[in-house]
């Protein structure tokens, strides 16, 4: 599984952006998949979850009613559309394939990331 996250960018808050994970080798259909951010000086934390077929879903508690996690397999992507942007929402975001079809948000259960984007809002 080879992944690669773009869509970031720069944004007022209140803005909207959407970012979108490509798995190039079309292997992650049957896992679940993770966004994930790391701001300058902190941990990288856990932002939303989707299992194998998209009907279940879990968010961040300051992210939920903002961003909506979604999955298309027969293209092989998976988005996190993030309306309402705050800065401190500012951070690289990362995608990752975890090592079960279930929706989890522990990040030792991940066990393919990939690059990540940078979005930046500013107020």
């Amino acid at each position: 599984v080879q992944l690669q996250a773009s869509g970031g960018g720069s944004v007022q808050a209140g803005g909207s952006l959407r970012l979108s994970c490509a798995d190039s080798r079309r292997t992650f259909t049957n896992n679940g998949v993770g966004w994930f951010r790391q701001a300058p000086g902190k941990e990288r934390e856990f932002v939303a979850g989707i299992n194998w077929n998209g009907a279940s879903t879990t968010y961040k508690d300051s992210v939920k009613g903002r961003f909506t996690i979604s999955r298309d397999n027969a293209k092989n992507m998976v988005y996190l559309q993030m309306d309402s942007l705050k800065s401190e929402d500012t951070a690289v975001y990362v995608c990752a394939a975890a090592r079960t079809a279930a929706v989890v948000s522990q990040k030792s259960l991940y066990r393919y990331w990939g690059k990540g984007t940078l979005v930046t809002v500013s107020s």
